[in-house]
């Protein structure tokens, strides 16, 4: 008997409402290859450089959906979803950031909408997800003002070409983790390992999006949300020491990118940190009102205080410096995914809730834009019991009174997965990157299965 018949079957889903929207995700780099196609991005540079990378892979190649999307096209509406989020390649329509538009670029994302208008997908276009144009990163990149005003005159490039078919917009992807991995730890794009000092790089890209809304919104669009990533943290223990750690650690990962979006104001003692003539003028930018607000799920955080050895540790894949206020600890009880992700449905209503209570009327809908996991094999029968406990722990949060519109899955396809590689597998579809032969895994038809139901 094969390991997938011993298993129970589980009992479906709950019903979510009629006009729910189930998507997938994806983004630019980490499957689009054809980096011959477009001009150069900070990931072509720090993946070029040994040891980046934990495999030594690049995403030159990826899952070359550049030159596949009608193929992927497919498989997405033969899943069944509603919309696909993917990320536009900002260096792939600009080459340099700015000035000369690419044709080919544009056009590229051109037929790609045209391709889901067809399909019936929704097509959920992400402005930015980490790739910067490498000639912006030399210019200053995220540490300077101007790069904020450049991503406002690129939403409205791509704003003008596909408009007239897109109706849901995200401005940025994750600023937390491009602010904390690729500027303060130095283990993403580009590389920087400024600590504390990379706090400019969290308030550029806010302002960044408070520009791009506008410049979408001038632009005739509408329906206008961000994915942020968000998760609960637990303290340690109940001292105050790791209580307070625990809070530090909660303002950075979480209110520093929440609270000047939904109330206008950064946490008590950070507002002072950041760089701006006018603080009050920028947040009102940042503040602009959203149709919706975007969060991405993957684990709760323990977090104690700093440990007393004096020197670094590991913790999730990263290696985290000991200066640090905090020090996150591993949970402990609940089975893991291949990244070492501890697998806490609950702690999602846990968030969710949460978020209800401290935004109150200031919070929009939410959208879950991204939810995943990482586990090999075409079996992936553990990939069904995440997705199954994430979904059901979803459905309580409505219950509760949280108003969430929609649930995207991470991802679609096995792609790059930064500086993992091609260790990590999240996809629904498995990808050979040798033959580039894209296969349905169980998952795939599970989830099918599940929203079929939710149809009928």
């Amino acid at each position: 008997m094969a390991a997938s018949d011993a298993r129970e079957p589980i009992a479906p889903i709950p019903q979510f409402p009629r006009d729910f929207l189930w998507g997938v995700s994806t983004s630019a780099h980490q499957i689009e290859g054809a980096v011959e196609e477009r001009g150069p991005s900070v990931w072509d540079a720090f993946t070029a450089a040994p040891g980046n990378v934990k495999d030594g892979t690049t995403a030159a190649v990826a899952c070359d959906h550049y030159h596949r999307y009608r193929e992927d096209v497919a498989l997405i509406r033969e899943l069944g979803v509603g919309a696909y989020r993917f990320s536009v390649s900002w260096p792939r329509v600009l080459p340099t950031g700015t000035g000369q538009v690419s044709a080919a670029g544009l056009d590229f994302y051109d037929r790609l909408v045209d391709e889901l208008c067809a399909a019936g997908v929704r097509p959920v276009p992400t402005l930015f997800h980490w790739d910067t144009p490498l000639a912006v990163q030399e210019a200053g990149g995220w540490l300077r003002r101007e790069t904020a005003e450049r991503f406002a005159d690129y939403a409205a490039v791509v704003a003008a070409r596909i408009g007239d078919r897109v109706t849901k917009w995200i401005t940025l992807n994750e600023p937390a983790e491009h602010t904390l991995l690729g500027h303060a730890l130095g283990q993403h794009a580009p590389g920087e390992q400024l600590l504390f000092d990379a706090l400019p790089v969290a308030h550029h890209q806010l302002l960044a999006h408070g520009l791009a809304v506008r410049a979408l919104r001038a632009a005739g669009a509408d329906d206008i949300g961000i994915a942020n990533s968000h998760g609960p943290t637990w303290p340690a223990s109940a001292t105050d020491e790791d209580t307070a750690a625990a809070d530090f650690y909660d303002v950075l990962l979480n209110r520093l990118f929440a609270d000047p979006l939904l109330l206008g104001q950064y946490p008590d003692g950070i507002g002072e940190l950041m760089p701006s003539d006018d603080l009050e003028a920028d947040l009102k930018v940042i503040s602009e009102p959203l149709d919706w607000y975007g969060v991405n799920f993957y684990q709760p955080t323990k977090v104690g205080a700093p440990l007393p050895e004096s020197t670094a540790t590991e913790f999730s894949g990263l290696t985290l410096p000991p200066e640090l206020p905090f020090s996150p600890r591993e949970i402990e009880g609940y089975p893991v995914t291949d990244f070492g992700w501890p697998v806490v449905p609950d702690s999602l209503t846990e968030l969710l809730t949460g978020f209800r209570d401290r935004y109150g009327d200031r919070l929009p809908p939410l959208v879950i834009t991204e939810n995943g996991c990482s586990y090999e094999g075409l079996d992936d029968q553990d990939r069904i019991t995440y997705l199954d406990g994430h979904l059901r722990a979803l459905h309580r949060a409505l219950e509760a009174g949280v108003d969430v519109r929609g649930y995207f899955v991470w991802s679609l396809m096995d792609n790059f997965e930064w500086a993992e590689g091609y260790r990590q597998r999240f996809g629904l579809v498995h990808v050979d990157y040798n033959t580039l032969v894209r296969t349905p895994k169980a998952s795939y038809g599970w989830l099918r299965e599940a929203l079929r139901a939710q149809r009928a």
